[in-house]
């Protein structure tokens, strides 16, 4: 049997990552007990999770003609990723994210697309073969607006499962929103989709079916402790997580995006394989860092094996 095909679509950044008590306010100087340069991306966060837990993954997004480029790609190499689709943009930097992690292991982050502007519909033209061959694509919001607009219509017209997750969190068209067949927002990226307050479960439900009607078979609304909303023809659950102490928060909605679709292209039903991307997102925000903190396949099911 052929093992399915993903292509991921997004960006590539280095994380700047400092620790510090609490964030500052405007005007206010912290000082810092610990920093670290990382490698992230939600993009590139996202392809790491699905090489890790097992995806045959095809990436495509660029980096800078730096040093920190060309290392970035050879790990993604190492992490059971495709690279051929990972361009070089010559006199540009590679994207440069801001952390700040605080001691409740929330973080506030500010980002530089660099050379993740280079993704234009006119470069992705050359990687459309990729998509068109794809049984799912997934991508997030930090590439351009436009490229993924036209890598969501060319998925739509192949037969290619679309999977947005729609951060960092903006308004989005319904005609964008009508080739998304699974979306996976967190509370306060589906009230700027859909203007309903998602505080408990009753708005979660309500802000899925209003992206039901919008055209999107299956919404996943990312809850943080508490879990996941999954909603499926307009048929809702609350999906708990696992309760784990958490150190760092960066990478769990990516780490989670990337287990889910794995799981999902290797025909778990959706809720076995949230539990599966759940398992992954608990060990990641045990551990500091973007794609240092992703878990490998066989920690996952190690995971789940001991909570059995």
């Amino acid at each position: 049997m052929t093992t399915p095909r993903l292509a991921v679509l997004g960006s590539i950044n280095v994380d700047h990552i400092m620790n510090i008590s609490q964030f500052p306010k405007p005007g206010e100087t912290i000082i810092g007990h610990q920093y670290k340069i990382a490698f992230g991306g939600k993009g590139a966060n996202q392809a790491v999770a699905c090489g890790r837990s097992g995806a045959d993954i095809t990436f495509i997004a660029c980096v800078g003609d730096d040093a920190i480029g060309n290392e970035i790609i050879s790990q993604l190499k190492t992490d059971n990723i495709h690279i051929d689709a990972i361009s070089i943009i010559p006199q540009t930097p590679t994207g440069v994210a801001m952390i700040l992690v605080n001691e409740q292991g929330e973080n506030v982050i500010s980002i530089v697309a660099g050379a993740n502007g280079a993704l234009t519909p006119t470069h992705f033209q050359q990687y459309h073969h990729i998509i068109e061959h794809a049984d799912a694509l997934l991508m997030q919001l930090e590439s351009p607006l436009e490229t993924v607009f036209e890598a969501a219509k060319l998925a739509k017209s192949h037969q290619t499962k679309v999977i947005l997750n729609p951060a960092p969190a903006q308004a989005l068209s319904d005609d964008f929103l009508s080739f998304i067949d699974v979306i996976t927002p967190n509370e306060t990226e589906a009230e700027i989709l859909t203007g309903v307050s998602v505080h408990d479960e009753a708005g979660a439900a309500k802000a899925a079916d209003i992206l039901h009607h919008k055209g999107i078979k299956q919404v996943l609304i990312t809850l943080g402790s508490r879990g996941v909303w999954f909603s499926e023809q307009g048929k809702g659950m609350l999906i708990p997580g696992f309760r784990v102490d958490a150190i760092d928060t960066i990478a769990a909605g990516d780490t989670f995006n990337g287990a889910f679709v794995t799981a999902i292209l290797e025909g778990k039903p959706s809720v076995e394989a949230i539990h599966f991307a759940h398992a992954a997102a608990a060990i990641a925000v045990t551990r500091h860092g973007a794609q240092s903190s992703v878990p490998w396949r066989h920690e996952i099911e190690s995971f789940l094996a001991e909570r059995a």
